[in-house]
């Protein structure tokens, strides 16, 4: 399954956590949520994936953590915010390039409809 496909599919299931949550809960419940929904879909799905980097041949852990890693390819930072911003963005592209994955999902659910709230990332190695 490409990373597309995959992104439908989860798409799918966050929007289904988000109608039956609705918005206005903190990250944590949603990633929560997620984390069991997509794991009871039979993917595989890894919670706060730890991301090293790499400066001048050393691997540091300094904390950078993917909010879901699912199947090994699709990157999902979750947020709970007014409104997504650069900065939000520019994290999620960071694990993408970092962990050296194509594509990662932004999704905010404290937005009234999900789909509003879902940005498409795509790191393009």
């Amino acid at each position: 399954m490409t990373e597309n496909e995959l992104s439908k599919i989860i798409i799918g299931i966050a929007m289904e956590v988000h109608t039956a949550l609705g918005p206005g809960l903190l990250e944590n419940v949603y990633k929560e949520c997620l984390y069991y929904k997509i794991k009871e879909y039979g993917f595989r799905v890894e919670k706060e994936k730890a991301i090293p980097i790499t400066f001048e041949e050393v691997k540091f852990e300094i904390g950078y953590r993917i909010d879901l890693l699912v199947e090994d390819k699709l990157v999902l930072e979750l947020k709970s915010v007014e409104d997504i911003s650069n900065l939000h963005i520019a994290q999620t592209l960071t694990y993408l390039k970092l962990g050296n994955y194509k594509l990662g999902l932004l999704l905010n659910f404290n937005s009234i409809l999900l789909k509003n709230g879902i940005k498409r990332i795509v790191n393009n190695l």
